[in-house]
C-alpha cells in the first residue's frame, strides 16, 4: 500500500523557505510570510493544499479515493490528500505547488523547485 508517513510530510513542509506553523483547534496550519498554503489533521491523517483551480479538479476527478475537494477561495481550489494512498514524490510536488502558491516572487526565485531530499 501507498503511504507517506506523517514525519515524511513534515520534512517536506520543514523544508521549504519562511515557513510559518500554526495550531487551530483539531489541525496544524502551515503558511509563508502570513499567507496560508496548507493544514495537516492528525485524526484523520489528511493533508490540506492551496492549489490552482483545474489541479484541484483533476486531482479529485483522477483519483477520489486519495483527494477530496475542500473548499475553493480567491481563484484557488483546496483539495484534502489523505496520506495513505500517496506516494511521497506526488506529496512533495504538490507540497512546493501549495508553497510557490502563496510565497512572494524573491522566494519562489530562491527555491524554484522542491527540494529532492524532502520526499524521501
Amino acid at each position: 500500500m501507498v503511504s507517506v508517513r506523517v514525519e515524511r510530510f513534515q520534512r517536506m513542509v520543514d523544508a521549504l523557505a519562511d515557513v510559518q506553523r500554526g495550531k487551530g483547534g483539531e489541525y496544524e496550519t502551515f503558511g509563508v510570510r502570513g499567507k496560508r498554503f496548507g493544514y495537516y489533521w492528525p485524526r484523520t491523517r489528511t493533508v490540506g493544499l492551496k492549489q490552482l483551480l483545474s489541479e484541484q479538479q483533476a486531482l479529485v476527478s483522477e483519483r477520489p479515493e486519495v483527494f477530496e475537494e475542500q473548499f475553493t477561495a480567491g481563484g484557488f481550489g483546496w483539495v484534502v490528500v489523505h496520506l495513505e494512498g500517496i506516494e511521497a514524490d506526488e506529496l512533495s510536488e504538490l507540497v512546493y505547488e501549495a508553497w510557490r502558491l502563496s510565497a512572494p516572487e524573491e522566494l519562489v526565485a530562491a527555491q524554484p523547485a522542491p527540494p529532492r531530499w524532502a520526499s524521501r
